[in-house]
């Protein structure tokens, strides 16, 4: 298994989103995207979503994505709070690491990450080590 610290960096190239700050969250269970405006809508028969997100961090600068839902749920934050999340799939590539992965939507602006990698998406891969960081490297800087 790969080790990863604490905050790593990913792309997400279903999106379009070439490289991310993530923060590595083994107390998180799903992976969570920031999105601070969502609008569904059908397409060919399917329910999509448009995604408008800042996909890095201290930026505002927006990026419009779709994605097909893939399901909505109950998600409660570290604060207690449960929000009702649209759940998308997305590739993950982190390193060598290329795999579709669910994540949750939500408005992440406050936040200092735009994106947490939770335990679903690490289990079986990747161990972490909290004394790291970006152990893997930026996309594309290899």
């Amino acid at each position: 298994m790969q080790t990863l610290g604490w905050r790593e960096w990913g792309a997400l190239p279903d999106l379009g989103i070439p490289a991310l700050k993530m923060k590595v969250d083994t107390g998180a269970r799903t992976s969570c995207l920031h999105a601070f405006r969502l609008e569904a809508f059908d397409k060919d028969g399917e329910d999509w979503l448009r995604i408008w997100l800042h996909p890095e961090q201290d930026s505002d600068r927006e990026q419009i994505c779709e994605a097909r839902i893939h399901d909505q749920r109950p998600v409660t934050d570290s604060g207690g709070h449960t929000e009702l999340r649209y759940v998308i799939k997305s590739t993950l590539r982190l390193g060598s690491f290329s795999q579709p992965i669910e994540l949750t939507l939500t408005n992440r602006d406050t936040m200092k990450f735009r994106m947490l990698l939770g335990r679903q998406a690490m289990r079986g891969y990747f161990l972490v080590d909290p004394d790291a960081s970006y152990l893997i490297g930026k996309p594309g800087a290899r």
